[in-house]
């Protein structure tokens, strides 16, 4: 954990006012009132705040919750549901409110919004991800607000983000965001539960991996994500090189002018490829290749390719171009990477030198199974 004192943290937080494109998340329970309606005052603030950054040259992509949460009233609805087809029934009738809303509210700015609803197969298959890029890139060249959301009308149980920070997280990373914003109904970082006496906020983090906080407790009750969810999202944006702001959502227009509210979270890793990233956090593995300990020393400490002597074992069925996880022979998750062949194929030559092979079978096999530059090693934990 990294707690900067006071003289160490800036006036001025220029990770934001500098940030050429903004990605700001906000929570259901941030927009609505007690009875689980849409407040429309928060909903104002919100937009008013985000009006601004517009104003000031920034991108904004906005990834709100609250569809389930507006879908309430009008089914009449006490609380949230908890089977699955009522909950898309709700989302089903709230996005379109929400949506709305935040229509009307951007128009008195003289800006349009634009919906993106997303599913886990949206980032997590390569022609979807490319897809989605190429819309959100499109909608803020025109100078459009891209409003997200998941697609819960459609998602189910086993095949969705789990909550908007992680979606957030994703997002942030696809559009090339210089900063990530995540607004809550928790106003900061705690170095304990917020309950506690000896709570003290957190205004800085230099490095996520040195966290060591209780985050126990759950969120509101009319939202999905606690804090354990925001310190993942926090940990996604910053490896992939950008800077994360929590704060509480009343305070939206401080925290986008850059006063030193909430925590921030400093970037621990330069910005890397989009498919990187895509595959080290978006990405479904269709199978594994299980590694010797020389591949596994090679692909850590000399940074290689993978080759076909290098691999013991292969499970799963999977196509040249697909992700898969490199483990260890003990099942330790080494990386994952673009494979350059078929999983049929693969038996017949794994164990064998790349040189026998050719000589064997001719120049189509002088290639690596999974070449340097499409692989992510998964990073090894600090020791305490």
């Amino acid at each position: 954990m990294s707690e900067a004192p006071a003289s160490a943290v800036p006036t001025t937080r220029t990770e934001i006012t500098g940030a050429r494109r903004l990605v700001v998340k906000v929570g259901s329970s941030s927009l609505t009132d007690a009875s689980g309606a849409l407040d429309i005052a928060r909903l104002e603030t919100l937009v008013d705040a985000l009006a601004d950054a517009r104003r000031r040259g920034q991108d904004v992509v906005l990834v709100s919750s609250g569809a389930m949460a507006a879908g309430m009233g009008p089914l009449r609805l006490k609380r949230r549901p908890r089977d699955l087809a009522s909950k898309q029934a709700s989302a089903s009738v709230g996005q379109s409110l929400l949506v709305g809303r935040y229509s009307s509210l951007f128009a008195r700015h003289d800006l349009t919004v634009g919906q993106v609803l997303l599913t886990v197969e949206d980032v997590a298959r390569q022609d979807h991800y490319r897809n989605a890029l190429r819309t959100f890139t499109r909608l803020l060249e025109l100078g459009v607000v891209p409003i997200v959301n998941e697609n819960d009308t459609v998602a189910t149980h086993e095949i969705r983000f789990g909550d908007n920070d992680r979606l957030a997280a994703l997002v942030a990373h696809l559009v090339r965001a210089d900063a990530l914003v995540l607004l809550s109904d928790v106003d900061a970082l705690y170095t304990a539960h917020p309950s506690s006496p000896d709570a003290r906020r957190i205004e800085l983090v230099d490095d996520i991996e040195e966290l060591d906080v209780d985050t126990s407790g759950r969120g509101a009750e009319i939202g999905t994500g606690g804090m354990d969810t925001k310190l993942q999202a926090a940990r996604v944006a910053t490896a992939s090189g950008i800077p994360v702001v929590l704060a509480a959502a009343e305070r939206v227009a401080d925290v986008l002018a850059g006063e030193p509210v909430g925590t921030l979270f400093r970037a621990t890793d330069k910005r890397r490829a989009r498919k990187l990233m895509w595959l080290a956090y978006a990405s479904v593995s269709q199978g594994e290749l299980v590694l010797d300990a020389g591949a596994v020393r090679a692909l850590t400490e000399r940074k290689a390719s993978l080759l076909p002597a290098g691999i013991v074992g292969v499970r799963g069925s999977f196509h040249v171009g697909d992700p898969v996880k490199l483990v260890s022979e003990s099942g330790t998750l080494i990386a994952r990477g673009l494979v350059g062949y078929d999983s049929v194929d693969l038996p017949g030559i794994i164990g064998r030198s790349t040189h026998d092979l050719v000589a064997e079978r001719g120049a189509g096999f002088d290639r690596v199974v999974v070449h340097r530059d499409d692989l992510i090693v998964r990073a090894k934990k600090k020791k305490t």
